[in-house]
């Protein structure tokens, strides 16, 4: 009886997942990222397989409904297709690439921003005290999706076409897929970053420091002091969180925005290099043929005629 029961909610989560994905083809036309009328949610559509792209992935919940999609962090390496959500829930900088995608099936997915204020006045809710979970949070985790959680993501998708509904039912629809997400094998990574005073959260605010202050000098020392916590557990803290070392963080933070600031504001490698805090331009062009696989400018050169840019 039970394996009956499990292949009957098997087969309802696929249909769930295509009929997901139908509706997510018909709200989006467009290749790339769009936003929708719902505060936090967005939706994407890709046609094709692309090149390996550097981005940096805010605390958000995506459901991928169809394609497949391979995200580096650090060392660690995630494959995301059509049955899989990815939980992020502290920002991180990622390298990905679109594996699986045509113009008859694209990559589709739904992209939810994660309020993080929410998320802490639902963990206070009775059902999740004593609900703490020792492991190690980590600051990205995939998972498969599931019934309970595809449910609320269909009714919210359905609100774009009551528009009227979204300010009323919007918000209690984000709150039960948060809701679902927490009971999930992958919501203690989300609880021990949103438990005030556990160290995973802790270490997140050293992550944020950095986010922020990427190009100003580290000195690790001041950045455990911030986080209440010694040296050698904060790099073990943070490597944890974030798959890589608080330098590590910086190095490849600093590389991705450069990158970016290259392709989309028209500087020079050298520019881009002092901008994002290099003291030398040398050290800068090393790291990133070491990171992205060749310099800057034949990098750069490549991703514009990849992605039709004017140089």
């Amino acid at each position: 009886m039970r394996a009956q029961q499990g292949t009957s909610v098997d087969g309802r989560a696929a249909a769930m997942r295509k009929e997901l994905a139908r509706k997510i083809a018909a709200h989006i036309q467009v290749e790339g990222a769009e936003a929708t009328a719902i505060p936090g949610m967005s939706l994407s559509r890709r046609s094709s397989p692309s090149a390996c792209a550097s981005a940096t992935y805010e605390p958000t919940l995506i459901v991928f409904a169809q394609g497949e999609k391979r995200i580096n962090l650090g060392k660690t390496t995630l494959h995301c297709d059509e049955s899989t959500f990815l939980l992020t829930s502290v920002d991180l900088p990622v390298v990905s690439q679109i594996v699986k995608a045509s113009v008859s099936e694209p990559m589709l997915g739904l992209v939810l921003k994660l309020d993080m204020p929410m998320v802490r006045e639902i963990l206070s809710q009775q059902e999740f005290h004593g609900n703490e979970d020792a492991a190690e949070a980590r600051g990205m985790a995939a998972g498969v999706t599931f019934v309970e959680l595809l449910d609320p993501f269909m009714r919210l998708i359905d609100l774009l076409d009551a528009p009227q509904d979204i300010p009323f039912l919007g918000g209690l629809l984000q709150r039960e897929i948060i809701y679902r997400l927490l009971r999930s094998p992958q919501g203690k990574h989300l609880r021990a970053i949103a438990t005030l005073g556990e160290q995973s959260h802790r270490t997140s605010r050293a992550v944020e420091w950095l986010r922020t202050n990427y190009a100003k000098p580290l000195r690790v020392e001041e950045l455990a002091a911030m986080a209440r916590m010694g040296v050698s557990t904060l790099h073990h803290q943070f490597r944890s969180l974030t798959a890589m070392s608080p330098l590590q963080y910086q190095k490849h933070l600093r590389l991705h925005v450069a990158r970016e600031r290259m392709l989309n504001g028209g500087l020079d490698a050298a520019s881009a290099a002092f901008e994002v805090g290099y003291e030398s331009a040398s050290q800068f062009n090393r790291e990133y043929s070491r990171f992205f696989g060749q310099p800057p400018m034949r990098d750069v050169k490549m991703r514009m005629a990849e992605t039709g840019m004017k140089g």
